[in-house]
C-alpha cells in the first residue's frame, strides 16, 4: 500500500455537489487529499501547473480527476479531449461524475479517455467500485 495520500482533482461547480462527493470519498475510506476547482479553465491551469498552480506542493498533479461534464468556460469534454493530448497527464486517472444519462455523453467521455462515468449523486455501489479503482488509496 501507498504511504502517501492520492491526490484528487474534484472539477464541479455546484457546492452542494463537492460536498457530496467530499462524503462520499470519506465513506469510501479513502486515503486521499481532495482539491477542487469549480471550472475547466481551473482545472487546466491545475493540470498544466499555470499560475497559483505552479506550487506543486501545495497544488500536486493529481492521480485521478472527477470531471463534472456541464462546467463553465471550457465543459468536460473539451478537458478530456485538452488532457489526452497532452503526454504529461498520461498516468492521470478520470472519472466522470455527471448529471447525464445519456449512452451518447457516456460514449463519447470513454473515446476521450475516461476510465469510468458516473451519474450523480453518488451511490454506495459507486463507493465501492471507486474504492477497486484505487487499492492503493484505502485507508490502512
Amino acid at each position: 500500500m501507498s504511504s502517501r495520500k492520492c491526490n484528487i482533482l474534484l472539477v464541479e461547480d455546484d457546492a452542494d455537489d463537492v460536498f457530496l462527493m467530499e462524503r462520499a470519498l470519506s465513506k469510501a475510506h479513502l486515503d486521499v487529499a481532495v482539491h477542487v476547482v469549480v471550472n475547466g479553465e481551473e482545472a487546466t491551469n491545475h493540470l498544466a501547473g499555470n499560475g497559483k498552480y505552479a506550487d506543486r506542493v501545495t497544488y500536486p498533479l493529481p492521480d485521478c480527476v472527477f470531471l463534472d461534464l456541464k462546467l463553465p468556460f471550457i465543459n468536460g469534454f473539451e478537458l478530456l479531449e485538452w488532457m489526452q493530448s497532452q503526454p504529461t497527464l498520461s498516468a492521470v486517472t478520470v472519472i466522470v461524475l455527471t448529471s447525464s444519462p445519456e449512452e451518447r455523453d457516456r460514449q463519447r467521455a470513454r473515446q476521450f479517455g475516461a476510465k469510468a462515468y458516473y451519474v450523480k449523486p453518488p451511490t454506495a455501489q459507486m463507493l465501492r467500485e471507486i474504492t477497486e479503482l484505487f487499492p492503493e488509496c484505502a485507508a490502512q
